[in-house]
């Protein structure tokens, strides 16, 4: 438009509005505006990738324990190897003690709430170090100081930027709780204890480009984030002891009789359940020990990860089948549990629900990474670690697969994108429970059935005065919220992007991309936000902003229709905080339809649309998002019938 006309057109409008000069009427761009710092830098790109001096530390460890099944104690040595990538010398490191968590004075006891809480534990814990060195070059230092869960270790030299390696060693011991905040335990049984053992020995936080050390205390319901690294363990434990564990087992001819390796070697090429130990074999080691007395050592490696855990008992009834993977390598899922639980109604189908869990996630998304998947049955209700989880011993049938199958795909969200859980919650609890909808919809023909895509079913506490957002870190949020602000919501918010917003083919490239550029590393919220769109071609800083930040909600609705001769108007009406696309369905009174939609745009000037269906056909019904992806809190204006 040239100049002069644009101060003409100009000229006419203020002269036309002349008498409304003291109406301001305010347009939406506050609901469209950009989320947070998003910009770009040399190490997190504006495109939601690691840019191009992207970097992160890493920790390898070498570590001996040994278990004391008289007193519940575990004790051992531990070196790790400290490789500094960051471009700076640092001086000291921080690690984690978490065992701490389970004294009467740690900080996590004393921010528990009063009552019963899942992540209550024993207090009369805590773990005990010595003989602590810490070597950069030349001469050794022994100084350290401890801190609730934490552990800060100093050098006497810096440990130089860009490439720099440390060692720390040092003796730990520590009494196994028997309640771990669900997390670790001692389940006790008819045949021996089940000992879930996790957080075990002490590991190094991250430093990262971020904020530096990240140093948040273990309270309880945040959870970790942790270094990438290679682990190569050794756990002495009673001679009729099994141990499962993360990784893969490397002396099985040491710790297996000969007919359980021929068991094995069978299962690894068996898309069916096999026995290892069968249920009658428990208690019978002369069947599937090599050795009748003493201890016996298990040992375990594994590559790039960000932690182990095992699980250790005489109890244990073990079987496994191979797991097929994409890329034709081949895995071992495993379950190991007592006589009490077995049966094909519970733990009997444990390691069919492992196996076919991690190969719907390896052929959805990314293929699965470790040599075994083992699933044990804990006092634990569901906890993931890489490549094992603890489920409740007392699952069966679609509640054992749910615990299963959620706890697996923690492989994926935080184990291989390795997200910070002890802030966002949401970035691993919630991409998990998004996956697991589409997984318990492909298992078994579907066996079993999900209602994480039923967002109406929650609609109440979205309008619950004392809801809170999915940003709230999850050490915050009440108790009553955690499961929605870091399961559910999240969640929904992902199947709704999915289904109603970005379809699954551009959703579906986006994510997969968003998983391998940030497979081993460390992303934060604002990466996840600009891959997405980067991928997918979309700004949705309006959904972000919308469903992931504060409490607003969905409220679309159909505010009036006029029907002429030749077409009908729709007054479509926004009356929520959060903006959406309209997707509705056209019926007319010859029974057939259309599905039409508007783009979110509509939204950003004023909060109703006049859409214009252009059709002498009569209408007879309007139905806004007919599919029900949409957890709008006022159902009752988004759907119009013609008056009979």
């Amino acid at each position: 438009m040239k100049l002069q006309k644009l101060k003409t057109v100009l000229l006419v409008s203020l002269l036309g509005y002349a008498g409304f000069a003291q109406e301001v009427v305010p347009n939406n761009q506050s609901k469209f505006d950009d989320i947070g710092y998003r910009r770009g830098n040399v190490y997190r790109s504006a495109s939601g990738v690691p840019g191009p001096q992207y970097w992160q530390n890493s920790a390898d460890y070498e570590i001996e324990v040994e278990l004391d099944d008289k007193n519940d104690r575990l004790k051992g040595t531990l070196t790790m190897t400290y490789y500094n990538n960051s471009p700076e010398n640092l001086n000291y490191i921080w690690m984690y003690l978490e065992q701490n968590r389970f004294t009467a004075n740690s900080r996590g006891t004393l921010t528990s709430p009063a009552g019963p809480d899942r992540y209550e534990g024993d207090v009369d814990g805590g773990i005990t170090i010595s003989n602590l060195l810490a070597k950069t070059s030349g001469k050794a230092s022994s100084k350290h100081l401890v801190s609730d869960t934490r552990l800060q270790v100093f050098f006497n030299e810096p440990l130089k930027a860009k490439g720099g390696k440390a060692t720390v060693s040092m003796n730990f011991e520590f009494k196994i709780p028997e309640e771990g905040m669900d997390r670790m335990g001692q389940l006790k049984t008819a045949n021996g204890t089940i000992y879930s053992i996790a957080q075990w020995y002490p590991r190094v936080a991250v430093f990262d480009d971020v904020v530096g050390w990240n140093t948040e205390p273990y309270l309880g319901a945040g959870e970790f984030y942790l270094e990438y690294g290679d682990f190569d363990y050794k756990i002495t434990v009673p001679y009729n002891h099994i141990v499962v564990a993360s990784g893969e087992l490397v002396n099985v001819k040491n710790v297996l009789s000969k007919e359980l390796q021929k068991r094995w070697d069978k299962a690894k090429n068996s898309d069916k359940t096999v026995y290892l130990v069968q249920p009658n074999e428990v208690g019978n080691t002369k069947l599937t020990r090599p050795t009748q007395s003493g201890k016996v050592t298990w040992h375990y490696k594994m590559e790039n990860t960000r932690d182990v855990a095992f699980a250790s008992s005489a109890a244990f009834i073990w079987d496994a089948a191979r797991i097929n993977l994409p890329n034709g390598k081949k895995a071992l899922a495993q379950s190991a549990y007592p006589k009490e639980v077995g049966g094909n109604d519970a733990w009997g189908r444990s390691t069919e629900y492992t196996k076919a869990s991690v190969e719907h996630y390896s052929n959805k998304w990314f293929s699965y990474p470790y040599t075994g998947a083992v699933n044990v049955a804990s006092n634990v209700g569901g906890m993931e670690y890489p490549g094992l989880s603890f489920c409740g011993a007392n699952s069966s049938g679609a509640d054992l697969w749910d615990v299963t199958d959620h706890e697996f795909g923690h492989n994926w969200f935080p184990m291989i994108v390795g997200s910070n859980e002890r802030k966002y919650a949401w970035m691993d609890e919630g991409f998990n429970t998004f996956i697991n909808y589409y997984s318990t919809v492909a298992f078994n023909n579907g066996e079993y059935t999900s209602d994480i895509a039923k967002s109406l079913n929650r609609v109440q506490w979205f309008k619950w005065r004392r809801r809170e957002g999915i940003d709230t870190y999850p050490d915050v949020a009440k108790s009553m919220n955690l499961g929605f602000t870091a399961y559910y919501k999240p969640a929904t918010g992902l199947i709704m992007l999915r289904e109603y917003i970005l379809g699954h083919e551009r959703f579906d490239n986006a994510f997969k991309a968003y998983i391998n550029a940030w497979a081993y590393k460390h992303p934060q919220p604002s990466d996840f936000y600009n891959c997405m769109e980067n991928v997918a071609g979309e700004n949705l800083n309006w959904f972000w902003r919308g469903w992931f930040t504060g409490t607003g909600n969905i409220n679309i609705g159909i505010e009036a229709v006029q029907r002429n001769p030749d077409h009908t108007i729709v007054t479509f009406v926004n009356k929520g905080e959060i903006p959406m696309p309209v997707t509705f369905k056209v019926t007319y009174e010859d029974n057939s339809s259309e599905i039409k939609k508007l783009p979110v745009e509509i939204w950003q000037r004023q909060n109703e649309w006049d859409y214009i269906i252009d059709s002498p056909k009569k209408v007879r019904a309007i139905d806004i998002d007919p599919e029900r992806f949409l957890p709008d809190i006022d159902m009752t204006d988004n759907t119009w019938f013609k008056q009979e």
